[in-house]
């Protein structure tokens, strides 16, 4: 299991599947991870758009200088992630 010490930012929606999706994906590694519902929390849409080229796309993940959308999710998509974050 890998542990970070800062734990991932994913910015989500309350009826995003690939959202819940992650979360399980991430539960099952013991990997942590800070939810942040973009329709909730003041701002939060505006960075989503800013790291994905103006697209408001969940779940996005964020981590340090890393930030990818999984919409689409799959498990290459979040490992791609994991290895470009160094949390592999």
């Amino acid at each position: 299991m890998t542990q970070t010490s800062t734990p991932i930012t994913m910015y989500t929606t309350s009826w995003c599947s690939d959202c819940k999706a992650v979360k399980r994906a991430l539960d099952s590694k013991g990997i942590a991870y800070t939810e942040i519902n973009i329709e909730e929390v003041e701002d939060a849409a505006e960075i989503v758009m800013r790291v994905n080229g103006g697209k408001r796309s969940v779940p996005t993940l964020v981590h340090g200088d890393v930030a990818q959308s999984l919409s689409g999710f799959s498990i290459v998509k979040m490992n791609e992630f994991l290895n470009k974050a160094g949390l592999a």
